[in-house]
């Protein structure tokens, strides 16, 4: 069941966080579904209720431009048939103004974020506010971001020496004359695998700060995957060459839910699953040419992945509790 961003938000705040998780194909869809439900294949029942979590769907641009957007849209559409258990949001990250237009105008899309911070603040505000404008005007949230934070995520590319972090008193301002409803804040975190050196984490007083000004208000931790080692070494024993890193400590998620981060975005997590299944089906199948083969047990292991990020979240047992408050009956 698709329900809008703010209902997921409104039940979330201060107890847990959302996972929100980027998709690009039917094998990712469906491992995220299963994971979401705590089943690791079609047929066990029934679901985990201690282990079931609402989250949200992201596409990136470069998701929707991978062959059509339709095509994703489809996937999600079906799997809310095959899974009616689920309780979801579909949001587009990092989206341009013409491309938060088009799925706002879509009416498929529970929320949108539109990405102007590498404008200048009024800059930023005044296409913030554009965008608010038309999607509230068909009841779509809008996420928004202030604050640079370093890294690579598909055609966005900071370096270190020019990611800041978010100043509390300007998110005040920021979110009064753009009416954003979510505000990504740079708190420490990066895009990409190779996100900290040596001791560096989030910034936890950054967040604090920010949230004794906004109290009650959902903010939004991008660059939140943790580049598990185990991940990385199955990649590099199946013929990798990814070098030594280290991403966002999963025990960070849940205290950061305390202080008002609602939605934590993951992305290069499952893309290292994805790439070790991968490898490690070439490396000890040579002869087989079935693509289904790295399909199931890269849906296995995504579906587990993703019940264990919830956990981590907080999210994780979460679902009857938000349907109950929705009034919804499976």
């Amino acid at each position: 069941m698709i329900v809008t961003t703010k209902e997921l938000f409104e039940h979330a705040y201060g107890k847990y966080a959302v996972g929100a998780y980027n998709i690009n194909n039917l094998e990712q869809t469906i491992g995220l579904f299963r994971g979401n439900l705590a089943k690791k294949d079609k047929n066990e029942e029934p679901t985990n209720a201690k282990l079931s979590a609402p989250f949200i769907i992201q596409l990136s641009r470069g998701a929707r431009a991978y062959t059509d957007k339709r095509y994703l849209e489809s996937m999600i559409r079906t799997s809310e048939e095959v899974f009616p258990e689920a309780i979801f949001a579909v949001h587009l990250d990092h989206g341009t103004e013409e491309v938060c237009y088009e799925c706002i105008d879509s009416g498929f899309y529970s929320s949108v974020m539109i990405d102007a911070s590498h404008d200048p603040f009024d800059k930023n505000i005044e296409i913030v506010r554009r965008v608010v404008d038309r999607a509230h005007e068909k009841g779509i949230s809008v996420e928004a971001e202030l604050g640079m934070l370093g890294g690579v995520e598909e055609d966005i590319s900071v370096d270190a020496d020019h990611a800041c972090l978010t100043d509390p008193d300007q998110a005040v301002e920021f979110v009064e004359r753009s009416g954003c409803d979510s505000l990504a804040v740079a708190i420490g975190t990066s895009h990409g695998a190779f996100k900290f050196k040596g001791k560096q984490g989030l910034h936890f007083d950054r967040i604090s700060a920010i949230q004794k000004l906004l109290p009650n208000y959902p903010l939004v931790m991008h660059g939140s995957s943790s580049v598990p080692k185990e991940w990385v070494d199955r990649i590099n024993n199946a013929g990798g060459n990814m070098p030594e890193t280290s991403g966002v400590p999963e025990e960070d998620y849940l205290p950061a839910s305390k202080l008002g981060v609602t939605k934590v975005n993951i992305d290069t997590d499952g893309r290292l699953v994805w790439c070790a299944i991968l490898r490690e089906t070439f490396r000890d199948k040579p002869g087989d040419f079935d693509p289904r083969t790295s399909g199931k047990p890269f849906m296995a292991a995504y579906a587990d992945f993703i019940t264990h990020k919830n956990q981590m979240l907080g999210s994780a047992g979460q679902l009857e509790s938000l349907r109950q408050s929705l009034g919804v009956k499976v």
